[in-house]
């Protein structure tokens, strides 16, 4: 058995070890980093030397360039890694694009290029031309979502841009809905189909074929209604009109009209005046000819029967009783 004395020497010598065991092993790392820090110094004296004295005026602002690029690229990189991604399955976006350009067919021709190279298509398309021969066109592009923004700024710089009008709607809420709701009817589709798998009945299997179609008729309708928002929210809606003038001449014309203008003025309402009188006469004109058709038949043979039959009339009573005596009057002119 140990006596209190060795164990008391055991201890000590094991601290001593472990005391020299960390002074050894700091005293070695000490040693290598002066090592390094001596070899790291060396290099960068030799190469002072070899560059010059315009080199060690450099070296501070490079190594601060260096440290403050290491900085930014360490920042926007964790900025990068940290950014949320925004969801736009939920959006549906639309524009109205008014462009001022030189040539309107080759505009449009740049337009639909830009629209199928983005992965679109063009819809609905409209030309027209006015009275100086100038054209004007409106077309609908729709293309994918997330090159919206890049297709619409492409356009924007064919010309000058007159008008433009962006909208973004949020139906995030009616995609689930809708969503949860074809669950919700393929799952009652199902349960009637398993009810009528199981029915007995023939009036019970009427009943659940009615109850079936309507389901299925609903659930046809959901379903439509998914495919919509899917189409307008994968696909935004650009309607452009390009024109060669400005769309909007509020300001052409600032003074008052002059004599010219009054006299083709009075020319138009004068033109207008005779038009109107020409139309009413050729209303008229059918019913006057009618009438004057039958003022001549009525001279022609109704005044020449008319004096006939007066005449006649004093020969037929002539001829059937004598004229009455005239009364013969007395004193105070009454009649006797």
């Amino acid at each position: 058995m140990r006596t209190p004395r060795s164990v008391r020497r055991v201890r000590t010598g094991r601290a001593l070890a472990g005391v020299l065991l960390v002074s050894s092993l700091a005293l070695a790392g000490c040693g290598a980093a002066g090592d390094g820090g001596a070899s790291s110094a060396d290099k960068a004296a030799s190469g002072d030397r070899k560059a010059g004295p315009g080199a060690k005026e450099a070296a501070p602002g490079a190594a601060d360039g260096a440290a403050s690029d290491r900085a930014a690229s360490g920042a926007g990189g964790s900025r990068a890694a940290t950014a949320p991604r925004l969801d736009t399955s939920g959006i549906i976006r639309t524009a109205f694009l008014t462009v001022q350009v030189k040539d309107v067919p080759k505009a449009l021709d740049e337009a639909r290029v830009t629209a199928t190279g983005a992965g679109g298509f063009v819809g609905d398309e409209t030309t027209t031309r006015d009275g100086r021969g100038h054209e004007r066109t409106r077309v609908v592009l729709r293309v994918p979502t997330d090159r919206y923004d890049q297709v619409l700024a492409d356009l924007g710089g064919a010309g000058k841009i007159l008008e433009r009008t962006a909208k973004a709607q949020d139906v995030t809420d009616q995609v689930v809905d809708v969503e949860s709701r074809i669950k919700s009817q393929r799952a009652s589709v199902a349960r009637v189909r398993g009810l009528m798998d199981r029915a007995a009945k023939l009036s019970d299997v009427v009943a659940l074929e009615g109850e079936l179609s309507s389901r299925e008729a609903d659930l046809e309708a959901l379903l439509a209604r998914q495919s919509s928002l899917k189409d307008r929210t994968s696909l935004a809606t650009i309607t452009l009109s390009l024109s060669e003038t400005p769309v909007r001449k509020a300001e052409e014309k600032a003074g008052e009209p002059g004599f010219v203008d009054a006299l083709a003025g009075g020319w138009d309402a004068f033109v207008t005046t005779l038009r109107w009188i020409a139309m009413v006469l050729g209303a008229v004109l059918p019913f006057a000819a009618c009438a004057a058709l039958l003022v001549v038949l009525w001279l022609r043979f109704g005044r020449s029967r008319l004096p006939r039959r007066q005449a006649s009339a004093p020969a037929a009573s002539g001829a059937g009783s004598l004229p009455a005596a005239p009364p013969v009057r007395g004193e105070g002119g009454k009649d006797a």
